[in-house]
């Protein structure tokens, strides 16, 4: 639940719990949620008893839910390096980064932090919910601002696997340079005339059945949902999508229809070590519906510590 402190005045809340109890009337559930970590500041930053009230300033409390079904899928730890405090994970489809909207629990965000006890957890970017695959995390509140600084000026270089129909007529490697637009509260985005913000390289990489071909997209740019809609926009929409080209309903417990969108690889120039990492998805396409193929654990460590 985002909140915004009002200008000081006199009587002014002193800490940011004392801000949110007198908004909430609830200092037990405040209490909790602060010690389990689930209230942080707009940058990210985790709430203490001793977290000064700043006016003007931003406050996110993760309400409780009355019940969030449990995502199925296993989210793997790639990488835990200790020395820089930056984690990467293995996303499953249908799991969010980090809580919005009804999931809270069910967020790679929360399910590490509680699992391996890492409060200071915070994403460096961010995954669609129903894109699976590598996602960078750090564990120290020290180095958050460089590696997030790392994404904001272009530094990590993203390959994305995906399975969709085959081109028709289409001559590939194709980059497609067009503007997107998401409007808030909608749930998709729209190709809208005007300076480029978004750009893709497409290439088709294989058959893998009739009819069927394994794309590599290499993003440019970091817009919403801007691989999704760029192969719709090319005829060529990938599997299992429920927003592009049409909007379809979908319960928010049918996990049958996985988006066949995988975030396969990054690789960058660590800004606290300084050494070159790139980090592998251990997934492959086609990405499998719920079933034996997608056991219900919650953390699972794949490597040793300080690994690429």
């Amino acid at each position: 639940m985002p909140g915004r402190p009002g200008h000081a005045e006199p009587g002014a809340p002193a800490t940011v719990v004392e801000f949110l109890v007198g908004v909430t009337g609830d200092p037990d559930g405040i209490a909790r949620r602060v010690a389990e970590g689930e209230v942080v500041l707009g940058d990210g930053t985790r709430v203490d008893t001793a977290t000064a009230y700043v006016p003007g300033g931003v406050v996110y409390l993760y309400r409780d839910l009355v019940e969030e079904p449990e995502v199925p899928g296993e989210l793997t730890v790639l990488l835990h390096d200790e020395r820089t405090g930056l984690m990467a994970v293995d996303k499953p489809p249908f799991l969010a980064t980090m809580p919005r909207g009804g999931h809270v629990a069910q967020t790679a965000v929360v399910r590490v932090r509680r699992e391996l006890d890492l409060p200071d957890l915070v994403p460096v970017h961010r995954l669609d919910r129903l894109t699976s695959g590598v996602l960078l995390l750090t564990t120290r509140p020290d180095v958050r601002a460089a590696y997030q600084r790392l994404v904001q000026e272009g530094g990590l270089a993203k390959a994305y696997a995906a399975l969709a129909p085959l081109p028709d007529g289409l001559d590939l490697p194709l980059l497609v340079r067009n503007r997107i637009v998401k409007e808030r509260g909608s749930l998709q985005a729209q190709v809208v005339v005007g300076e480029p913000n978004a750009e893709t390289l497409v290439e088709l990489e294989d058959v893998v059945s009739p009819g069927v071909g394994r794309y590599r997209l290499t993003p440019r740019t970091g817009r919403t949902h801007q691989l999704r809609l760029h192969l719709a926009g090319l005829g060529i929409p990938i599997f299992g999508d429920p927003l592009y080209p049409v909007l379809r309903e979908v319960a928010v417990d049918d996990w049958s229809t996985p988006l066949q969108l995988l975030a396969r690889e990054v690789s960058f120039t660590d800004p606290v070590s300084g050494e070159p990492r790139r980090i592998t998805s251990p997934r492959s396409l086609p990405i499998p519906p719920e079933g034996d193929a997608w056991p219900r654990q919650a953390v699972h460590h794949r490597g040793s510590r300080g690994g690429h």
